[in-house]
């Protein structure tokens, strides 16, 4: 998996907030990273053309610099199939549009989850590198998971073995008898918390003085850090909450390890001490309950590192499958 010295790949991490790109060497090594938003009101075809104009200007600054660009890994915050196809479009609307297919005028392409692809980079050069089997928890704009096994993302049969938290948990109140359908990714995510933030505050029983609704998670987390009380309430109890569910990925999936990665999940203090904590009281088994759980190595640069990734992996592939048919 180790292509000749000058070569690197394009990685694109497309989200629902931002585009994030890079040239990354096959070491693992971000040479250049650039941002953009994605603004994904403006529709499908307005992203994808940022994107392959980001990937354009990627190209364009390899070439300059003498740098022989193998190909574009693209992960984009949708579920992908195990073709590359985008399925579906719940904040990029790239499900009926050719994707792959747009990118690969451009250079060879891969499109993967925006879950697997940092998933990959964090096996192959961040905190997953000591383990053969690791789960892999994101948490943003979006909560996903990835079980990674020998350095290899887990697809599922249809590229969905991802979603973690998209789903309502549907019980009924055994005090009231009502019906409950609470979303995970309503409570636990960025968007959750600002929401239950701004709730918290219009629900106040006095006025409170300097606290002006929030529109960024890192508006809450700030506002814990300054001693605010309801910051400090819906932190604790969305990363309690979030603990339940990867305490539950480790009773199913029985990894050496959990790596948590996404700007929620690597934000650390509060949140991440209280989802720790509940992680470990939702472990059934006491052989499991010990288990490392770290954040990211590789920050923000997970994606589009990881995305790079899919490239060296895919060709690497190619190669092995090459050698096998020649009879080697």
């Amino acid at each position: 998996m180790s292509p000749a010295a000058g070569n690197c790949a394009i990685g694109l991490d497309v989200g629902g907030t931002k585009i994030a790109g890079g040239l990354v060497l096959p070491s693992g090594q971000a040479l250049e990273r650039r941002i953009i938003e994605t603004r994904p009101e403006r529709g499908g075809q307005a992203i994808l053309d940022d994107a392959l104009k980001l990937a354009q200007g990627l190209l364009q600054t390899a070439r300059a610099s003498r740098l022989t660009v193998m190909g574009i890994g693209v992960g984009v915050a949708e579920l992908v199939d195990l073709d590359g196809n985008v399925t579906s479009a719940n904040s990029i609307a790239w499900d009926d549009l050719p994707v792959q297919a747009a990118f690969a005028r451009l250079a060879p392409a891969v499109v993967e989850s925006d879950v697997r692809a940092p998933a990959l980079a964090e096996a192959l050069y961040g905190a997953g590198r000591p383990f053969r089997i690791f789960t892999y928890v994101t948490v943003g704009t979006g909560i996903s998971y990835s079980l990674v096994q020998d350095r290899c993302p887990y697809t599922g049969a249809r590229g969905n073995a991802l979603l973690l938290a998209s789903s309502p948990q549907t019980m009924t109140c055994t005090h009231c008898g009502g019906d409950l359908a609470p979303v995970l990714e309503e409570i636990a995510s960025g968007p959750g918390l600002v929401s239950r933030y701004n709730e918290a505050l219009r629900n106040a029983p006095a006025p409170r003085l300097g606290h002006d609704p929030v529109s960024r998670g890192e508006e809450v987390l700030a506002a814990v850090e300054a001693g605010d009380n309801l910051a400090i309430e819906v932190v604790e109890s969305s990363a309690a909450l979030l603990g339940v569910s990867v305490g539950w990925l480790v009773n199913v999936l029985d990894p050496e390890a959990v790596v948590v990665g996404g700007g929620l999940g690597m934000a650390g203090g509060l949140y991440w001490d209280h989802l720790v904590a509940s992680t470990r009281a939702h472990i059934w088994s006491d052989t499991n309950r010990d288990l490392p759980i770290l954040p990211a190595a590789l920050g923000v640069d997970a994606g589009f590192i990881g995305a790079a990734a899919t490239i060296f992996r895919r060709q690497a592939d190619d190669r092995e499958s090459m050698d096998q048919n020649m009879g080697r």
